[in-house]
């Protein structure tokens, strides 16, 4: 029997439908029990990262955070993961809070562009937040790695903005020029570090650099997890199919 994969999500809520919906296409499957099950707790009431860790005038979200992560474990989650990059700050936390597993996706994703590109500095997109907590500077410096940004932090935070309003047309020019200076400044590969901008990344095509998206890194482990997850007699179930 596959294992309930509890979800942290409403950060923001279409980021988390991606993250729902990459992982169906990702997930080998003949019939609907082939599938991972998933709890998923989409609170678009958790108080904004934003405003906690750049504006410094809002709410710590860290209660909030840590409450669902129980709740998903209660519910029969026995693995956890947060489809928001900026929410990993609270990481510690959350992952401390309880007794399962909770996919790290800054570090998988720090990890995974380590082994695929070995060499040069790693360009950031993300929100701002995740350079002021230095969630993957640290996870990168553990390997090694340099990490860099663009300069301008609050125009990318306005392309985050735009695409949580629904106004992706106007994020798109905003990304395109910072993956073109994280090229310029000589990163051979960047990381898409924001969910939000996970939504548009298939439009970013064009980029002059190597782009790795945080969200199918996330992906990628949760299908992996449930593959091994699957009991021996199951998976000869499966294969006999």
């Amino acid at each position: 029997m596959r294992e309930v994969i509890g979800v942290l999500g409403g950060m923001g809520p279409e980021a988390t439908i991606l993250l729902m919906s990459r992982l169906l296409a990702a997930t080998p499957a003949d019939d609907d029990a082939d599938h991972i099950p998933l709890l998923v707790d989409s609170n678009t009431q958790v108080p904004s990262r934003i405003a906690h860790l750049i504006d410094k005038t809002g709410e710590d979200p860290t209660p909030v955070l840590v409450g669902m992560a129980q709740k998903l474990v209660a519910a029969g989650a026995g693995l956890l993961v947060m489809p928001c990059n900026t929410a990993h700050s609270y990481y510690p936390a959350i992952a401390g809070a309880v007794q399962v597993p909770v996919l790290n996706m800054v570090e998988l994703t720090a990890e995974a562009v380590a082994r695929a590109y070995p060499d040069g500095p790693v360009g950031i997109l993300a929100s701002p937040a995740v350079e002021i907590t230095g969630v993957f500077a640290r996870a990168f410096s553990v390997l090694g790695r340099e990490v860099m940004y663009p300069a301008d932090r609050q125009r990318v935070l306005s392309a985050i903005r735009a695409i949580k309003g629904g106004q992706v047309d106007a994020a798109l020019p905003i990304l395109k020029e910072a993956a073109a200076e994280l090229a310029a400044a000589g990163a051979p590969v960047a990381v898409i570090g924001c969910s939000e901008f996970s939504i548009v990344a298939p439009r970013l095509t064009a980029a002059p650099l190597v782009l790795v998206d945080s969200l199918d890194v996330l992906v990628n482990a949760c299908v992996t997890h449930a593959a091994a997850s699957i009991a021996p007699s199951n998976q000869g179930a499966i294969s006999a199919k």
